[in-house]
């Protein structure tokens, strides 16, 4: 065990010791007269990159699983997921504070379960943060293609998307990154607007028939229409690493239902409107129910989203692995070349990795499913269930509500653990019987589902 691993899981347990000794801590240890300060986040720069992780171009996946489910089954899935979704991520700023020196959910891990739970769930997080890189760098191609009438090889739009998503991605701290995000959140608003007009303007033939609940979809369409929607409150897997660098972490709240607010309404109005106008028909994505030309004007104002929202995931992972890199130093305060050339160098790393999955993996958008199932229904529900247990040992039955609190959260972890069983079999058997594509093909990779 190396000593920076040493001296983080020493850390953890005095925290889990000692949890009053924790509030002297923090993973960026004093800022007084640093040269690159961390914690400098309002509320609203965190809450502006929250909505630009959370809401991106997976909206336009929604109205197809709407269309499998039913209109009253998908809305209601999509607001009850939304307010279990607020739930877990109030519990992880509640963990965050009883625990100031969690960064990242491998912290959180340390100190609930030990080393071998750091190292495991820390890996676990990055690898889900770098298939969703991967899924950006795809759209940036797809993005390309659609826009150029695929003018050239795909490999060489995924690499222009892997440099512009690399670039974006090298400010290092928080508050540098939320001003592009305030145009990510804009540009998807806009961009969703013009499909949905697009789409009504068109007046497609299945327009207006809509099932209340479907009942010909099958099961396995059905999970994989409840994925999708998991995959839309995937956000969680960045909380600790957002709250970290606000300046005052009890402002978390506030951000939280701010995005998840946005996200909700979000989701049940486009869901259900741009079903209703297409159909049961209606593509996944959304835009390739619209005609081309909106496809291609809706797409390009889609770019900053497609880029921001890969770019705040990806540094998320990056942070990680750079904090764990210089733990107990100062270096991650400096602007000398060690800092920012290690910086650069693992934002490099991250990124080309996540463009080789983007382009190797055949079936990606069942492999990317895949992933989901295995760990987003934990990051987002099941794990937030075992925080809240973690930090009430001994208070379970203690009164009326604190016993009702330990069954709503065990049934969280619960939930967290269907997700994943009921995923994995939904998106393996998709995966198992899918026609898969060429490893590295420069062929149009733009082909929307039904």
């Amino acid at each position: 065990m190396s000593d920076t691993f040493s001296s983080e899981l020493e850390r953890a347990e005095k925290q889990a010791s000692h949890p009053k000794d924790a509030a002297s801590l923090d993973p960026f240890g004093s800022e007084v007269g640093a040269a690159v300060a961390y914690k400098t986040c309002s509320w609203w720069h965190i809450g502006a990159l929250m909505v630009a992780e959370t809401i991106s171009l997976g909206v336009l996946g929604l109205p197809h699983a709407v269309a499998m489910l039913g209109l009253v089954p998908g809305i209601l899935l999509i607001v009850i997921l939304g307010l279990y979704a607020t739930y877990t991520g109030y519990v992880i700023g509640q963990f965050r504070n009883k625990y100031p020196a969690v960064a990242n959910w491998a912290d959180a891990a340390g100190i609930v379960a030990g080393p071998w739970a750091y190292e495991i769930i820390g890996l676990a997080s990055i690898l889900l943060i770098v298939f969703i890189m991967a899924a950006h760098v795809l759209s940036f191609s797809i993005m390309m293609n659609v826009l150029t009438d695929h003018a050239t090889c795909s490999i060489a739009f995924a690499v222009v998307g892997l440099v512009v998503c690399f670039i974006g991605g090298l400010p290092r701290t928080w508050k540098n990154i939320s001003y592009t995000s305030i145009v990510s959140c804009l540009s998807v608003i806009f961009a969703v607007g013009i499909a949905l007009v697009g789409i009504a303007v068109a007046k497609l033939p299945d327009a207006g028939h809509i099932d209340i609940i479907n009942y010909e979809s099958s099961l396995q369409t059905k999970v994989m229409a409840l994925m999708t929607i998991i995959l839309a409150y995937a956000g969680h897997v960045a909380f600790f690493s957002f709250i970290s660098e606000l300046r005052e972490p009890r402002d978390f709240p506030k951000a939280l239902f701010f995005m998840q607010t946005v996200s909700t309404t979000f989701y049940c109005f486009m869901g259900a409107i741009i079903y209703y106008y297409a159909g049961p028909t209606v593509l996944s994505p959304a835009l390739g129910s619209a005609s081309p030309i909106v496809r291609k004007v809706a797409y390009g104002i889609a770019a900053p989203t497609i880029v921001v929202a890969g770019v705040v995931n990806g540094h998320v992972a990056c942070k990680q692995i750079y904090l764990r890199v210089w733990k107990g130093t100062d270096v991650v305060h400096q602007k000398s070349f060690k800092a920012i050339g290690s910086w650069v160098g693992i934002c490099a790393a991250v990124w080309t990795l996540s463009w080789v999955i983007a382009e190797a993996i055949p079936a990606f958008d069942a492999m990317l499913a895949l992933i989901g199932a295995l760990f987003c229904g934990w990051f987002s529900y099941g794990f937030s269930g075992v925080l809240w247990i973690y930090m009430n040992k001994g208070k379970w039955w203690i009164s009326k509500r604190k016993g009702c609190l330990t069954v709503l959260n065990g049934a969280i972890f619960l939930c967290g653990a269907f997700i994943c069983g009921v995923g994995l079999w939904a998106t393996g058997t998709e995966l198992a019987a899918g026609h898969s594509g060429k490893s590295f093909s420069c062929a149009d990779n733009y082909h929307p589902s039904n």
